[in-house]
């Protein structure tokens, strides 16, 4: 059984610790604190040996927002001269329901993605130029589907997934510093593991202010996950917005 269903969220302050104003060498740390928000789109396959055999269905933002049950994201990272580190959290609760020509379909999603990284940084000026990190990437996933026949003579069906996994993260990003005021950050990694591959790109443009920087991009972000049997895709892709605290 194949089973789609489209979900669409929006949360409101964001920005990646990536996107900060440049600061050139100082001794010291630099450290950035960034709630952030995230207008994404997200469907969601999972795939499981139980009858019945598939099902589709998509969802647009006004048909789904009395479902959507929260998002809350925040990025922490510090860097000294040449290294740093950054802390990612993520948490995604979703519901859905649906009407399919055999049956009825509901849907829970609760969704926790935990990121922390070492960053090699070896520009001069701090946040700019190429950038590489390696570190662990866990993903705590509950994903709960009913599935109820119009036919009595079936029983409803029910696929009860969940599991927390843990992969090793590679990635890379690079800053264009375009003046004092304007940049633009491009981020890629990927983790493997526990996970059958998760795959992560950004494009963020950034607005410098004295203590901080407004941020706007694109995110996307793919995990392919194999709990208890059952192969369940996630996808999240849209616009961000925000502002990254620095201190």
């Amino acid at each position: 059984m194949t089973l789609r269903v489209r979900l669409l969220a929006f949360a409101s302050l964001l920005s990646l610790a990536a996107t900060a104003q440049a600061a050139p060498s100082s001794g010291g740390w630099d450290w950035l604190v960034a709630p952030y928000g995230w207008g994404a789109s997200v469907g969601t396959d999972l795939t499981t040996n139980i009858p019945p055999s598939s099902s589709s269905s998509d969802v647009k933002f006004q048909d789904l927002v009395d479902h959507f049950d929260g998002v809350g994201e925040i990025h922490v990272e510090g860097q000294g001269d040449g290294f740093g580190f950054f802390a990612d959290f993520t948490y995604l609760g979703l519901a859905d329901e649906s009407e399919q020509p055999n049956f009825r379909a509901t849907a829970d999603l609760d969704t926790r993605l935990f990121e922390a990284a070492a960053v090699y940084s070896p520009g001069n000026e701090r946040f700019t130029g190429v950038e590489t990190f390696a570190g662990l990437r866990v993903i705590d996933v509950d994903f709960n589907t009913t599935l109820t026949p119009r036919d009595p003579a079936y029983p409803p069906v029910i696929v009860d997934t969940g599991d927390t996994l843990t992969d090793f993260m590679l990635g890379v990003r690079y800053t264009f510093a375009f003046s004092h005021n304007w940049g633009l950050t491009l981020r890629g990694d990927g983790s493997w593991g526990d996970t059958e591959g998760t795959w992560n790109a950004s494009a963020m443009g950034q607005y410098h202010t004295q203590h901080g920087s407004w941020a706007f991009g694109y995110r996307y972000l793919d995990v392919d996950l194999k709990p208890n049997g059952n192969r369940v895709s996630i996808n999240m892709s849209g616009p961000i917005i925000g502002y990254a605290f620095r201190f």
